[in-house]
């Protein structure tokens, strides 16, 4: 599949030369918009005429041109506020209109950035799969069978079919990870309350996080670094650090006997991008994935289900047959949890953290398949929680765990469908991990 796609480098380069303006790209931007088969991709947008009247602005304003992100094109998740369009979080009885930009937000618009509109996603950002939302379901950019993942779905499709240089999604069990494999981009996941919360929508607040997808890793780091930094009016915010990465990485990689997929080539797919890794410096070195599997099997099957209950108890106590019916199920069921099961469930999570730093003695990174195979949209709605929890088996454990991520392509199946890898590093290594993820693309002939 041949695909258009907008790299904050490439406009970067086309502002410099003149042969662009923020006010071409744009038109250039509504006319993709306007001719996308894909409805299901945003829930609201600007107005044609004020998206242009923000782009004139800045062609017009000599003193804008420097700014780091000046007449870049971006879609932000619904669960995200911008000022001007509603916060529906993909539930249209919860929607409100918010008073201000997310923090997030008004630091992307403050960097020059142009804001298109809101995206689809999961209903509260429960899920994995792109499917649930009475939005419609945003639809794989390769096949339209397949899923496009989520649950930041819309956010992921915007950029992979070009109608934007970068989103915003979020990531608390790999939203912002599973649809950046499933339709061939970066997505990165953040160090925790590096990029402020405020005015985002929780999931499990404790957890969350704010995405960034892109094209490459590189764009990846301009947008991060221009949308973070310590914010005092989030209680979760922390300010960032830069630790690095030594140049003879060692990198943790799964056997056989760990290794899950749904395709039966995906194992040789892997090792061949490990063989990358290690032509770029990495020194391969196998782990023991059980304590990371029990980890990721707490995000849902422990008692964190409750922090996201908590994030919309009220709203859920009234207004339940509002609710999309799998979400319902899930959000619902922790009203069964008892306070003694979560002080439980964090002496279990206490217990497997020190489990999985007897792995970080031996490595540097993880090396890991973003998802275990990529299933249809038939067969998510033939098992709803069944595929949503096997998407989770290389993802769920990373914020528990208080861990950064970046997701990146690899390679294509035979099926057509694309099959990428997701690179791991313990807190604040989000600078180092990313550019380490620029060599493995660049190595892959990717960047």
């Amino acid at each position: 599949m041949t695909r258009t796609r907008l790299t904050i480098r490439e406009l970067n380069a086309a502002y410099r030369a003149g042969t662009q303006t923020p006010a071409s790209v744009v038109l250039d931007v509504l006319s993709r918009i306007g001719s996308y088969a894909d409805p299901a991709v945003w829930i609201s947008r600007f107005s044609d005429d004020a998206i242009m009247t923000r782009a004139r602005a800045l062609t017009d304003d000599p003193s804008a041109k420097g700014l780091p992100l000046y007449g870049i094109p971006f879609a932000v998740k619904d669960n995200i506020d911008c000022l001007g369009l509603a916060t529906t979080a993909a539930c249209p009885a919860f929607s409100y209109k918010p008073d201000r930009n997310a923090t997030v937000v008004q630091n992307l618009l403050d960097a020059g950035a142009i804001l298109i509109g809101k995206t689809n996603l999961d209903q509260f950002a429960t899920g994995l799969v792109g499917t649930r939302s009475p939005y419609g379901a945003p639809r794989n950019v390769f096949d339209a069978d397949y899923v496009s993942g989520g649950s930041s779905s819309g956010s992921a499709v915007a950029v992979a079919a070009g109608l934007v240089a970068f989103s915003l999604g979020t990531d608390t069990a790999g939203s912002g990870r599973v649809p950046a494999a499933f339709n061939d981009i970066v997505g990165l996941k953040p160090t925790r309350g590096i990029v402020s919360m405020a005015g985002v929508v929780p999931a499990c607040r404790s957890l969350d996080c704010v995405s960034v997808f892109a094209n490459d890793s590189e764009d990846a780091v301009k947008v991060l670094t221009a949308a973070g930094g310590f914010d005092a009016g989030d209680a979760f915010s922390r300010a960032p650090q830069d630790r690095q990465l030594p140049k003879r990485f060692r990198f943790g990689v799964l056997t056989k006997d760990d290794f899950v997929s749904d395709d039966g080539e995906d194992w040789r797919l892997y090792r061949d991008i490990l063989a990358t890794l290690r032509s770029i410096g990495g020194v391969e070195v196998a782990i023991d994935y059980a304590p990371f599997d029990a980890v990721a099997s707490l995000l849902y099957g422990g008692p964190w289900v409750a922090e996201r209950l908590a994030a919309i108890d009220g709203f859920a106590a009234e207004h339940e047959s509002n609710m999309e019916p799998t979400v319902r199920k899930i959000i619902t069921g922790a009203r069964a949890l008892t306070a003694v099961d979560v002080f439980r469930g964090q002496y279990q999570l206490q217990t497997l953290r020190r489990e999985a730093e007897a792995a970080w003695e031996k490595i540097d990174i993880l090396a890991l398949p973003t998802t275990p195979g990529h299933p249809t949209v038939a067969q998510v709605m033939e098992a709803p929680v069944e595929a949503n929890t096997r998407l989770g088996y290389y993802t769920n454990f990373v914020n528990l765990l208080d861990y950064c991520a970046i997701a990146v392509p690899g390679a294509f199946r035979q099926s057509g469908m694309p099959f990428g890898i997701t690179l791991i590093a313990p807190a604040f290594h989000d600078m180092a991990l990313s550019a380490l993820a620029q060599r493995f693309l660049a190595a892959r002939g990717l960047a």
